[in-house]
């Protein structure tokens, strides 16, 4: 077994709309001593993606309707934010507790459909709100070609998000876009240790790669939005994020 490395991306700047994700890593790389190799993934924060892409929305320029004023109410939350939830959302699948557990558009089963307003800055109205990238992993395929370009290599890119857990506290990374990597391995027809045939067995390893950079990336104020890791291998076939979504049909938690 090859050894995995990762490696936290010290001296990104804070991302405004139109900033160039690619160059900006690239510059990051240099700063910290390291050149793109083949194979290598690099795992960035969501709300770098999305801040890049523009998806701000200003509280002051939404109506909320009667249903997120009702909501608000009873959760003890900013009705306009409450909105912009139901907006992105295509249903709520719990609301308690300060949060609503919402089914996002893209399909995602999180709390407040993603909508988040730490670790951004707010202007000076001081009420808006970050929304998920359109489309995690377009914008995830998007980077690869770039870096693959401009360092003539080809690498893995996944975007990551922390996600609460069923039946588990806390939160950890979760891959919400990938590309150029198995972000789902099936295993089904491989043998144990004892010869018996797995039935059942899927490997969420976008979600394990995302999980293992966020140890290094953080959560709060540390202010390390990418992290490169080293080393990992996988023959499987490439997929993309959206394939760690499971069907409505087989989630046993709506």
């Amino acid at each position: 077994m090859q050894p995995v490395s990762l490696h936290a991306l010290a001296g990104i700047p804070l991302i405004e709309p139109g900033d160039d994700l690619a160059t900006i890593i690239g510059a990051a790389l240099r700063d910290n001593g390291l050149a793109l190799a083949d194979g290598d993934i690099l795992v960035l924060a969501q709300k770098i993606v999305s801040k890049a892409e523009g998806r701000y929305v200003n509280l002051d320029d939404v109506t909320p309707s009667a249903r997120a004023r009702e909501l608000a109410a009873e959760l003890g939350k900013d009705p306009r934010h409450v909105e912009v939830v139901l907006g992105e959302s295509d249903e709520l699948v719990k609301v308690g507790q300060h949060v609503i557990v919402a089914a996002h558009k893209l399909g995602l089963v999180m709390a407040n459909a993603g909508i988040d307003e730490s670790n951004i800055s707010h202007g000076e109205g001081g009420g808006r709100v970050l929304l998920l990238p359109r489309d995690p992993d377009g914008s995830a395929a998007a980077l690869k070609a770039r870096l693959d370009a401009a360092h003539g290599v080809s690498v893995g890119v996944v975007i990551n998000d922390s996600f609460g857990r069923p039946w588990r506290n806390g939160v950890v990374g979760v891959a919400i876009g990938a590309a150029g990597i198995p972000s789902l391995v099936d295993r089904v027809g491989a043998v144990d240790l004892f010869g018996r045939e797995l039935k059942v067995t899927e490997i969420a390893t976008a979600d394990e790669l995302a999980s293992a950079a966020s140890l290094l990336m953080g959560q709060a104020a540390e202010a390390m939005p990418a992290a490169l890791i080293r080393g990992f291998r996988s023959t499987a076939p490439e997929r993309p994020a959206a394939a760690l979504i499971r069907d409505r049909k087989r989630d046993m938690f709506r």
